[in-house]
């Protein structure tokens, strides 16, 4: 009995012993093992574009949320592909898991120059801010993609702020008195999608909605406030009287000519000194001029969705998930393109 007692204690010890041992290694297994931190080369056109400089913003703050998901890397292309090539090329020589990119150039050439590299070091890659007129290189490579701003709608509600303004202040506007409105458009870069869409489908939604429009002149920009504002200057000299508004493809370019306005005693305050300006991006400037109605619209794109999207995005990408995984964006017709929206600003109440 002695031993019956003595081997039945035995056999229970290496029962416990051995449901221990199992218990531990399923616990460690089941321990979620962190994911190493994303190093992430962000190239920008340039540091001191107003809404790129909001969608920096809105990375850092992304950053400081979750230090040990990922860090961002930014570097300064100053409006040269030159200088934004050579960056790119020290950038793929680092340890870098993810590129974003926002490219000075949008031609044929450095959108395949472009993502043969980032293939060639198998780094997913995220063009954002404009869509490229040719997509195929994107589509050659299962981990790039393009993250941009809706620029027929913008395009389309810019036109629909003007088409507004029109109807309810016809009688200032309309200097004239023919019916038509004379205005001058500021644009972007040429030949890139975004400055085409705003141009196109600003002036198309006024037409369309009845009002006959006049360009006195377009003047490329390239998103550039100090350029608008000399080109403004100058251009007043000549068409001064016959300008009834300005459409600007950005904020940046819109104020800008506000400044040029301003220099020759319109816009500030006064209805008869005042041409209607109206811009796009939303940033915090232009929402200022708009609200102490000093600038006539915007429309507007929160920079910090595009950080964000840019952020959920590119962690998929990075960790090999499908990279719509766990959000609501989708593809648009090119199944490569996530476009974010834009609404219309509307203005504080003084």
């Amino acid at each position: 009995m002695k031993i019956f007692k003595t081997l039945f204690l035995f056999l229970i010890i290496i029962i416990v012993t051995i449901m221990s041992l199992s218990y531990t290694k399923i616990h460690a297994n089941s321990q979620v093992i962190p994911k190493k931190q994303i190093k992430t080369a962000v190239l920008l056109f340039t540091f001191d574009d107003p809404y790129i400089s909001l969608v920096r913003k809105g990375l850092e703050e992304i950053q400081n949320k979750n230090t040990s998901s990922v860090n961002f890397t930014f570097y300064d292309g100053k409006r040269n592909q030159e200088i934004q090539n050579t960056l790119l090329d020290s950038v793929l020589q680092s340890d870098y898991d993810l590129l974003l990119l926002n490219l000075v150039s949008l031609d044929q050439g450095t959108i395949e120059s472009v993502i043969y590299k980032a293939k060639q070091k198998n780094i997913p890659i995220i063009l954002f801010n404009t869509v490229p007129f040719e997509i195929s290189p994107i589509k050659s490579y299962n981990k790039a993609l393009v993250i941009s701003t809706d620029a027929i709608q913008s395009g389309i509600l810019q036109g629909n702020l003007v088409v507004n303004k029109w109807n309810s202040s016809k009688n200032d506007i309309d200097r004239n008195g023919d019916n038509i409105l004379q205005y001058i458009m500021l644009t972007g870069p040429e030949n890139i999608t975004v400055t085409i869409a705003r141009s196109l489908y600003s002036i198309s939604t006024i037409n369309q909605s009845g009002i006959k429009t006049q360009e006195i002149l377009s003047k490329t920009c390239n998103w550039d406030e100090k350029c608008a504002e000399d080109s403004i200057k100058l251009l007043f000299l000549s068409y001064g009287k016959n300008i009834e508004a300005i459409i600007s493809n950005n904020d940046a370019m819109a104020i800008g000519a506000i400044n040029a306005l301003q220099s020759y005693g319109y816009n500030k305050g006064d209805n008869s000194t005042y041409i209607p300006v109206f811009g796009i991006d939303g940033i915090p400037e232009a929402i200022d001029l708009i609200d102490r109605g000093i600038m006539s619209g915007t429309v507007s794109q929160d920079p910090n969705q595009t950080a964000e999207a840019l952020y959920v995005v590119g962690m998929n990408l990075a960790n090999n998930l499908n990279p719509l995984q766990g959000t609501n964006y989708k593809f648009d017709e090119t199944g490569v393109t996530i476009n974010m929206p834009y609404h219309e600003y509307i203005p504080r109440k003084q």
